[in-house]
């Protein structure tokens, strides 16, 4: 990275030698007017989604260490794999770690008679005193870590079964466990071991000696300190979040995926194949372990619906298996999985971007409009008090799959009222089955050569909060051409759910990537009027994790500092400039909206709001250049006085980072902010909250 390692010293000689633009720009001066607020900030702001993409959740939140651990895939030795294919989309399928034999080749056959899940169970077929059966290699275990787990088992009496973690070559760098006989019948027998030395490549052998032969139905292993299946560290630095809402369980995952499947003893659960990551899914994580996830995080699940391959009976169903009383047909499966109270699901969205050519069932739009008011009215039928959220797509983001735009609003407008237009296909043909309707959004971070160091930083970190404000231009067109809008649900409009959106930056979470997602959830604090659910793709990509470590990363702690500063209940009041935005200058790749984004304030991004009490204002400020910044600021309807407080996002260089197992260099600071006197400075490649009281007189 051209900037990586900047120095205080770097700053200033960049500054003195580039041309730079940002460094002429005049004094500025921002009015907060506290007598006109938008609507609170909702608890569901800040939400996540999360879904099954390859080994997201498997290797993120889940604690299951073991792939494939119900053998999918036959055993077999190195070289010798089964060709799995690639995605819809061309993508190479993800890796994941096989069983190999251990004895030689024949040692282990795939049985199909009787398996215990799915096609076929491996079978061992043992040789007298050399030991036979099958490894899995490249597991990460901690030192001084109890892990649990389970072997289905079956086979000869004649056969003697041991179960190893192996974490080193020499004789002690082990723990054995030694399994009763086994039976003709499927039996579960426990596991445990204690790892007395760290790797990052230990190995679980189940090896027989003896006669006869035995069978592995499945195997689990498990952190013993896991939570339901759930990794105890990185949900409860999730959980630091508060996030208000998680999404789930999909994603283009959902679209081939049928949660009948997925219900009752884990272990019986048949694997699956996902087609649209083109991954192998064990098929552990079923509704009730996705809403025990939404139990640990304390957050409400929103629930996406198959609508892909799936069908309006499936979702009804759906809702009935975690709303319904346990007396109903489907509360009653509940009950005897043993959840005998209903989940009260409140949020449902129809379907994941049914719209887009990657999409498994992907149709057209006016087919799509008829299945979406099947299933909304099926869905109702179970569940009259649910919130449905239709699955819309503004122009900007739809194009044919080869074509690529940086779209304008000039530019998208012969697109209203096409092919092109989901989300008005929806409001002119479906109004009144959808409570609210989802947008999505992904940008990739871009290098510009030919820019300054500072026109390069602004217009990184500014893109991505383009798509929101492009969202808010259509919103308005959409609100001329149908005034339903705001009236329907009982006055109560309709609101728009932006629960997908992410910014692919090709170094990572940084502090540069930072000051992008500050400036996202700015612009989204800005329309809070429709703006009401947001879901950041993904809430594993708020973290750093290993196999053995988490941490918080840098866009972690943007939603950790708006979250606690900007969170539920926050009134937004009007801020104004005297610095219009610029339009973008260095237009590079596709898909970056050319709209301008952020408050008229520029070079800084600004945003205000009263505390839930009306007694604090608080003001976030956004410093994407290599230089301090101040603004003057006035507020002609409310008076701060005293000390106030400010908390800031702030590293020593773009690149800085946060990674699992070393110290955190980039955290949230908190100070005593200097005495009120209508000027706030902030420092370079900063984002700072601070927060003043106000009069009594003036307090809301």
């Amino acid at each position: 990275m051209r900037y990586a390692r900047l120095s205080k010293m770097a700053c200033g000689l960049i500054l003195a030698l580039s041309s730079v633009t940002v460094a002429r720009a005049q004094s500025v001066r921002a009015t907060v007017d506290t007598s006109r607020t938008s609507p609170a900030v909702t608890p569901y702001e800040y939400g996540m989604f999360i879904e099954p993409i390859g080994g997201l959740v498997n290797r993120t939140l889940w604690a299951e260490m073991l792939d494939d651990r119900k053998f999918y895939y036959p055993v077999r030795s190195e070289g010798k794999d089964e060709k799995v294919p690639d995605t819809v989309e061309g993508r190479p399928a993800p890796v994941f770690r096989k069983w190999r034999p251990i004895g030689g080749e024949e040692a282990v056959v795939m049985d199909s008679r009787d398996p215990f899940v799915g096609r076929h169970s491996p079978a061992v077929t043992l040789a007298g005193d050399a030991p036979r059966g099958l490894v899995q290699a490249g597991i990460a275990i901690k030192a001084g870590q109890d892990y649990v787990g389970h072997i289905q088992l079956s086979g000869d009496a004649t056969a003697r079964v041991e179960v190893m973690l192996i974490w080193g070559e020499g004789v002690r760098d082990r723990e054995v466990v030694t399994l009763p006989a086994p039976q003709g019948r499927w039996t579960q027998l426990p596991l445990r071991f204690t790892a007395a030395k760290a790797s990052a490549d230990a190995r679980l052998e189940v090896t027989g000696t003896g006669s006869g032969r035995f069978r592995i139905g499945a195997l689990s292993l498990m952190p013993a300190d896991n939570i339901n299946g759930w990794r105890a560290d990185t949900t409860a630095i999730a959980r630091s979040l508060r996030s208000g809402m998680w999404r789930l369980p999909g994603g283009n995952f959902l679209s081939n995926w049928d949660w009948h499947r997925a219900l009752g003893p884990r272990d019986k659960r048949v694997p699956i194949f996902d087609h649209a990551w083109s991954a192998m899914q064990t098929n552990d994580i079923g509704l009730d372990e996705w809403m025990e996830l939404t139990r640990i995080l304390e957050v409400e699940p929103y629930v996406t619906v198959n609508a892909g391959l799936g069908d309006a009976n499936s979702a009804a169903e759906e809702v009935e298996y975690l709303n319904g009383a346990a007396t109903s047909e489907w509360g009653a499966k509940r009950a005897a999985n043993g959840h005998y109270a209903p989940y009260g699901v409140k949020w449902w969205n129809i379907g994941n971007e049914p719209y887009g050519w990657w999409q498994i069932g992907k149709t057209s739009l006016s087919y799509y409009l008829i299945k979406h008011k099947e299933f909304a009215a099926a869905m109702r039928e179970k569940g009259p008090e649910i919130i449905l959220i239709a699955s819309g797509a503004m122009p900007d983001q739809l194009h044919p799959r080869d074509v690529k735009e940086n779209p304008s609003l000039e530019s998208i407008r012969r697109k209203f009222g096409t092919e092109e237009d989901w989300t008005g296909g929806f409001f002119a043909g479906a109004m009144g089955s959808f409570d609210g309707i989802s947008e999505h959004w992904y940008d990739r971070g871009e290098d510009r050569p030919d820019a300054p160091a500072d026109e390069e930083l602004i217009e990184f970190a500014r893109s991505p909060s383009n798509h929101v404000r492009m969202k808010a231009e259509e919103w308005n067109i959409y609100r001329q051409d149908f005034p339903a809008i705001d009236q329907a649900n009982d006055g109560k409009g309709i609101f728009m759910s932006m629960d997908e959106y992410a910014y692919m930056a090709k170094d990572g979470a940084t502090l540069k990537s930072a000051l992008a997602y500050s400036m996202v959830i700015q612009e989204m604090l800005r329309h809070t009027d429709f703006l009401t659910m947001a879901a950041f793709t993904s809430g594993a990509s708020t973290m750093d994790i290993t196999p053995t470590d988490a941490v918080l990363n840098t866009t972690g702690l943007v939603f950790k500092l708006y979250g606690e500063h900007f969170g539920a209940g926050t009134v937004p009041v009007a801020l104004n400039g005297n610095v219009p935005q610029p339009d973008p200058k260095h237009v590079v790749g596709s898909a970056h909206p050319q709209v301008k984004a952020g408050s008229a304030t520029w070079p800084l991004d600004m945003v205000a709001a009263l505390s839930p009490d009306g007694k604090m204002v608080r003001v976030a400020i956004v410093n994407a250049t290599f230089r301090p910044q101040s603004v003057a600021i006035d507020m002609p309807a409310a008076k701060a006085k005293g000390s106030g407080k400010v908390w800031r996002i702030v590293a020593e260089s773009l690149d800085a980072a946060n990674k699992a197992g070393a110290k955190p260099k980039v955290s949230i600071t908190q100070a005593e902010a200097p005495r009120w006197n209508g000027k706030l400075t902030v420092p370079p490649l900063s984002t700072s909250v601070f927060e003043y009281p106000l009069s009594p007189a003036s307090a809301r």
